[in-house]
C-alpha cells in the first residue's frame, strides 16, 4: 500500500486496492484481529488509521472496513473511542455527505455502529456529536446507507433516556422511518426502520415523542410489528404498544383501532406457536390498555377488546 499509494499507474492502482482489500479480510477472523490490533499498539492497526484520512478512496473505504473489524470486542471499541477514532470517521463522513462515494459512507457507518455497541460509549459518541453526522445521511436513497444509518442511530439511544427523546420528537427523522417501514423491496431497512421507531419510545418513554409518531402515521407499523416472525421484534413492538397505552393512550387509539390491535392481540394469545415472552408482554398490553382511566369503558373499541380478548 505505501508503494502505490501515490502513484497512477494502473498496475500500482489494481495493486493498491488488492493489498488494502487483503488487509480487511485478513482482519476478519478474531485471532489475527486481535494479533494485529496489539492493545491499539499494533503498528498495522496504527498504519490503517492513517488510512482514514487519506484523499484515496480506495484507503479511505479500506480503512473504514479495517476499523469496523477492529471494533468487534467491547475492549477494542472503548480503547479506539477513548484515542479519538470517532473525529476522524465523522470527518470521513463530512467529506462524503455530498455526491459522496456510496461503500465509504456504509463502511464510516458501519464503524461507527459496532463502536456504539458498548454501554460506555453511547454517551462519548453521542457528545461528540454522532447523531448529527449520521442524520446527514437521512436523505440517502441507497439501502446499504440507509441500514447502517438506521442500526447506528438504533445502537446509540439504547438506554439513552434523553438521545432517544431527542431524536424521536426529530418529525423529519420519523416521518423518514414511516416512508421506510414500508420498504418491502428491502427487508433489512424495512425492519430497521420499525426497531428504531419502538426504540426511540421504549427508550425515552416520553408522550411528545409518542405524538410525533401518531402524527407521522407510525402505529400501524408498531401494531403490524407485533406480528413480526421474530420474536425480539415482537417483544420490541409489544413493549413500545405498551408505553402507547400507558402513557399516551388517548392521542393513538384511533390509530390502534384502524390497525386492528385487538384482533392481532387475540391471534397471538390463542396461538400455542407463541413464545412465553409473547404472551406474556400481550397480557401487560392488554393491562395496559384496561387500565386507562381516560380510555376505560369510553368506546366500542374497549367493549370489543373484552368480549375478543376473554374468549381465549
Amino acid at each position: 500500500v505505501q508503494k502505490t499509494v501515490d502513484s497512477d499507474k494502473e498496475d500500482d492502482v489494481a495493486e493498491l486496492k488488492t493489498a488494502s482489500d487483503l488487509m480487511v479480510l485478513l482482519l476478519l477472523g478474531d485471532e489475527s484481529m486481535q494479533k494485529l490490533f496489539e492493545g491499539g499498539k499494533g503498528s498495522v492497526f496504527q498504519r490503517v488509521l492513517s488510512w482514514i484520512p487519506s484523499n484515496s478512496h480506495q484507503l479511505q473505504l479500506a480503512g473504514a472496513l479495517a476499523i469496523a473489524n477492529f471494533a468487534r470486542n467491547d475492549g477494542n471499541c472503548i480503547h479506539m473511542v477513548d484515542n479519538g477514532i470517532v473525529q476522524k470517521l465523522m470527518d470521513l463522513l463530512d467529506r462524503h455527505v455530498e455526491d459522496g462515494n456510496v461503500t465509504v459512507q456504509h463502511a464510516a457507518l458501519s464503524a461507527l455502529r459496532n463502536l456504539a455497541i458498548p454501554v460506555v460509549n453511547k454517551a462519548k459518541m453521542l457528545s461528540a456529536g454522532v447523531a448529527e453526522a449520521v442524520l446527514k445521511f437521512l436523505r440517502s436513497e441507497m439501502p446499504p446507507v440507509q441500514f447502517k444509518l438506521l442500526g447506528t442511530l438504533r445502537m446509540l439511544i439504547d438506554a439513552q433516556a434523553e438521545a432517544a427523546e431527542q431524536l424521536g420528537k426529530n418529525a423529519k427523522l420519523v416521518e423518514r422511518l414511516v416512508e421506510w417501514c414500508e420498504a418491502k423491496d428491502h427487508a433489512g431497512v424495512m425492519g430497521e426502520s420499525n426497531r428504531l421507531l419502538s426504540a426511540l419510545i421504549r427508550h425515552s418513554k416520553s408522550k411528545d415523542v409518542i405524538r410525533t409518531i401518531v402524527q407521522s402515521g407510525g402505529i400501524k407499523h408498531l401494531v403490524t410489528m407485533a406480528t413480526s416472525e421474530h420474536v425480539i421484534m415482537q417483544n420490541e413492538a409489544l413493549v413500545a404498544l405498551a408505553l402507547i397505552a400507558a402513557l399516551e393512550l388517548v392521542t393513538a387509539e384511533k390509530d390502534l383501532e384502524n390497525a386492528q390491535l385487538v384482533q392481532i392481540l387475540h391471534r397471538l394469545l390463542s396461538d400455542d406457536r407463541s413464545a412465553p415472552e409473547i404472551k406474556y408482554n400481550s397480557m401487560v398490553l392488554i393491562c395496559a390498555l384496561i387500565g386507562s382511566g381516560e380510555y376505560s369503558g369510553r368506546d366500542t373499541f374497549l367493549r370489543d377488546f373484552y368480549h375478543k380478548i376473554f374468549v381465549v
